[in-house]
């Protein structure tokens, strides 16, 4: 942009469509990872779906003003990493995967319902894809990154051409030159560098890049020799920076945008020049202009959005609205939606194609193919007209799929189309058999649930939703729970003032421990100090120390018995269990010498867990990789659980009390019953990451639900059949990125599960089925400000007049909330049985600990939440339905004829007034004779 012309772009205003444009009824995927998570073609909009291995499907444009169909792609047997559509072959889809591996489809024509199998696969590799991009020149050439290099592929022969391999750490991007000679790369190891693939695998130039290794991207400028990366920099701001690949030593330009820590999407337009920026999870756009011969960006325009962004494209200059004056328009994916912004040029008159905004652009037709590419072919692609009226015709196909052959005829892409699907049939009959998947996934939220069991494989095929058809078939079951609420309740229910608190107890621990009575907080102090509260006497506590447990060693985990509210068991650093009596009515002084004390661990305890059905019954877990059950009336250890080689992050209690399950560092979920034998009688695959892991029984005891961390650190839940560990999960949900992980507390007379982590501020609410799709959304509950730890209460503290079904103590910097969930209901004054059904009496054991140890199972009975003074709302009343349309004759009387004239003449005497009354102009004051003259 010379700085004495005014650029014509200037005035370019960003316009937001109306709801009615935006498209709807999506659930897009939380994917951490370097790609945009959506991408378009003249004809379809791929995004990242909620499943993992799924992609969403949509045209671009609506057929005879109908509404658009969304179907999915199960494309992978885990996440879409990245995804690009041929720039030739508008049909043609390229898709890799954390799975290691890179697939390429055909998706069908625009309105038609034929499924297209997958094209090839190429791979594993190795690592999981990263990037994906294909050849700006040259058809079925298609260069992936994953780990450390860049794999250019010749599509047609399914082998790779070359492998870059110069990277020093994993790679973030990867671009290539508009003319397709060069490749350009950015790194975690903070570094760009720019490859010539058919002189070398080496690369012929670097650079140190942006000096922070988060996200980076890099983009080329069309064919110049110019390049833009966007990054952070080593205070971690967000950065653009302008480079010469012709002097690659340092940047042209440097610009800072903002402190945000949301990655930055960028998409570039070489035919405009214009730069749009925006950041992951944010709700506002940058537009900006580059002239790189200043160098110089100068901002355009910016809009704000309604929704945050998970995901940015550019839709194609051929499928620009030219006449509308529309430059440049971008899909943004949000959570529930795709909303196409465009970027208008304000003209006077809109009724002429105007040359000056829109140059020829790429045409899409290959200039040469991947062999000649290979042996040197650097052909250009033709120029093609944006004019309406001189606008190319002709399509492409590629030959890649077998039993096509390369066509370039005018609207006769249908035929080739057909040829597609019949050459892909076997591909299709394969996926076919593991089941091609329902376009409700895409709008429910337990979409997720998605197999990645190693023994069934990936599934594949592209599956269509029918025009027509139910709500409950488009958005998939729903949950009861849905519409929960949580809320904290009144300030007089807190505990505040609280000091001293530890907020460094093991990831193994909750961080506290309540029951229904008093809570139990572990304190800063040295000698690992416990502060036992009395729930019974909320409100600011004194500022003086308050009576403690002197428990001799720092705390690693503690719980209170079930069957015993008054004893608490803490688990030290030093290999010890210790038993605290609590006195009646709570702690008046400080207490030093325990109840009893449990020896025989030889390393530090992770966690300790009362048996849920046996009285006195405790076990624990160590460093020492043993599991000890421990009989406390005997204080003496009673079995010794073998076969863990790493960390154990959780255990776990089946519901009956016949079972135990361990989650492992060491990636393994293993089953156990202690009293037949000491090794497992199971193992399975768990979560892939090592950060931490936990793990709870669910439905009935049938299954079991861990959570933990995938290879990416993304947080996410899975579920198992407890009789089929070695199978793996039937199904895995991706949460958020965190580094805390999820505390799961499991509801077993609602199936709600709960999770949260420590210094979250968010509780996820879903409810588990045995059945597809395994995990129902309901609404989360969102707090002010971090919880250093979140506990639920035994569900008789709940107020079920006000429909509760669960209740929690918040731990804050200093303070300590109940939030209580409920369910709105209008029929309050009714007890809603269909909430609450009759509920474990917890708080009295089945059976002793010797007889658990000699055999012996117990159950223990259930009893009903009812107060005796509520009806239950299945025996209420049935209402009369009311009427829709009430006659008129409820609200108007019929009247005589002489009661309407008599009406009708009272008003119209009102309105006269009375005759009496002086007239207005007798009021008027007159002038003397005099003034006239």
């Amino acid at each position: 942009m010379n700085r004495f012309k005014a650029s014509k772009f200037r005035h370019t205003e960003a316009r937001l469509p109306r709801r009615e444009a935006w498209i709807g009824g999506i659930r897009a995927g939380s994917i951490t990872s370097c790609g945009n998570h959506v991408k378009a073609s003249c004809r379809w909009i791929a995004f990242n779906a909620e499943a993992p291995g799924v992609l969403g499907i949509v045209p671009l444009e609506c057929e005879d003003g109908g509404k658009r169909t969304i179907s999915q792609l199960c494309c992978h047997s885990d996440v879409v990493t990245d995804f690009d559509f041929s720039p030739f072959d508008q049909l043609l889809l390229a898709t890799g995967s954390a799975d290691e591996t890179v697939k390429v489809w055909r998706l069908p024509q625009s309105g038609q319902d034929i499924p297209g199998g997958v094209g090839l696969t190429l791979g594993p590799g190795g690592a999981p894809v990263d990037a994906l991009q294909f050849h700006p020149t040259a058809d079925a050439v298609l260069a992936s990154g994953a780990g450390k290099r860049v794999t250019v592929w010749d599509l047609g022969q399914q082998q790779p051409l070359t492998v870059l391999d110069s990277h020093g750490d994993q790679l973030q991007s990867l671009t290539w030159k508009r003319d397709g000679r060069l490749l350009g790369t950015s790194c975690k190891d903070k570094k760009l560098r720019i490859f010539d693939p058919r002189a070398g695998p080496t690369a012929s130039q670097s650079v140190p890049g942006h000096d922070n290794n988060k996200d980076s991207r890099l983009l080329w400028m069309g064919s110049s020799d110019c390049l833009i990366s966007v990054g952070f920099s080593q205070m971690r701001e967000r950065e653009v920076k302008l480079w010469d690949t012709r002097r690659l030593s340092g940047a042209m330009l440097t610009m800072a945008l903002d402190t945000s820590p949301g990655v930055t999407i960028p998409l570039y337009d070489a035919d405009t020049g214009l730069l749009v920026l925006a950041g992951k999870g944010e709700n506002l756009l940058y537009c900006f202009e580059v002239a790189p011969t200043q160098p110089a960006l100068t901002q355009v325009t910016q809009c704000r959005t309604e929704g945050s962004t998970r995901g940015l494209a550019a839709v194609p200059r051929l499928a620009l609205d030219v006449m509308a004056c529309e430059v440049l328009r971008v899909l943004q994916l949000t959570d529930t939606a795709l909303v196409p912004i465009s970027f208008l040029v304000p003209r006077k008159s809109v009724q002429e194609f105007h040359e000056d905004l829109f140059p020829d652009c790429t045409g899409m037709l290959p200039a040469t193919n991947a062999q000649g590419w290979w042996a040197g072919d650097s052909q250009q692609v033709g120029r093609a007209s944006l004019h309406p009226a001189r606008r190319p015709t002709e399509t492409f196909t590629s030959p890649i799929i077998a039993g096509t052959s390369p066509t370039s005829t005018g609207h006769t892409d249908t035929g080739t189309s057909h040829t597609d699907a019949d050459a892909g049939h076997t591909d299709a009959d394969q996926s076919e058999a593991s089941g091609y998947s329902s376009p409700s996934s895409l709008a429910s939220p337990g979409s997720a649930a998605t197999s990645l069991s190693a023994s069934t494989g990936p599934s594949s095929g592209f599956a269509s939703s029918p025009s027509q058809k139910s709500l409950q078939s488009i958005l998939g079951p729903s949950s009861r729970f849905r519409h929960a609420q949580g809320r904290v309740l009144h300030r007089d229910c807190h505990l505040t003032n609280l000091r001293g608190l530890s907020l460094t107890t093991p990831g193994e621990c909750d961080g506290f421990c309540a029951n229904h009575q008093r809570v139990a907080l572990p304190l800063l102090s040295a000698g690992g100090q416990i502060a036992v509260l009395e729930l019974s006497k909320p409100g600011r506590l004194p500022d003086a120390a308050v009576p403690t447990i002197q428990n001799g060693a720092a705390v690693a985990d503690l719980t209170w018995d079930p069957f015993d509210p008054r004893r608490l068991a803490v688990a030290g650093e030093d290999a010890r269990i210790r038993l605290w009596r609590i006195p009646e009515g709570g702690l008046q002084e400080t207490l030093r010498e325990p109840e009893a004390i449990l020896r025989g661990h030889t390393e530090k305890i992770y966690s300790i867990r009362f048996h849920p059905m046996a009285s006195d019954l405790l076990v624990s877990s160590s460093y020492d990789m043993t599991v000890r059950i421990w009989e406390l009336s005997a204080g003496q250890e009673v079995l010794c659980l073998q076969g863990h080689t790493d960390q154990i992050f959780s255990m776990a209690w089946s519901p009956d009390g016949k079972k135990l399950a361990t989650v492992s560092k060491d990636g393994r979920i293993r089953l156990y019953e202690p009293r037949r034998s000491s090794q497992p009688q199971q193992e399975g695959p768990g979560p892939e990451g090592g950060r931490g892991a936990r793990l709870v029984w669910v439905c009935g005891g049938d299954y079991l639900l861990v959570s933990g961390f995938d290879s990416r650190s993304e947080r996410r839940i899975l579920l198992y059949r407890a009789q089929a560990l070695p199978e793996g999960p039937l199904s895995v949900l991706g949460l958020d990125v965190a580094p805390s992980t999820l505390l799961p507390f499991y509801d077993e007379d609602t199936s709600v599960v709960f999770l949260t982590g420590k210094g979250d501020t968010r509780v996820f609410l879903y409810e588990v089925t045995p059945e597809p799709p395994y995990f129902l959304e309901c609404n989360s509950f969102t707090s002010n400000e971090p919880h250093k730890g979140f506990v639920f209460l035994p569900k008789t503290v709940c107020e079920v007049r006000e429909v509760e079904f669960a209740r929690a103590l918040r731990l804050g910097q200093s303070t300590l909330e109940p939030v209580a969930f409920h369910v709105p209901r209008v029929k309050k004054e009714y007890f809603q049985d269909d909430l609450y059904p009759p509920t474990r009496v917890w708080w009295e054991p089945a059976l002793g600990a010797g007889a658990w140890l000699d055999g012996q199972d117990g159950q223990q009975r259930r009893a009903s939440l009812r107060p005796a003074d509520m009806v239950p709302v299945s025996e209420a009343p049935k209402e009369a339905p009311a009427r829709k349309f009430v006659p008129a004759s409820v609200y108007l009387e019929e009247k005589t004829d002489e009661q309407k004239k008599e009406e009708l003449l009272n008003a119209m005497v009102a309105r006269l007034g009375n005759r009496d009354d002086p007239l207005p102009q007798d009021s008027f004051e007159g002038v003397d004779e005099d003034e006239w003259d």
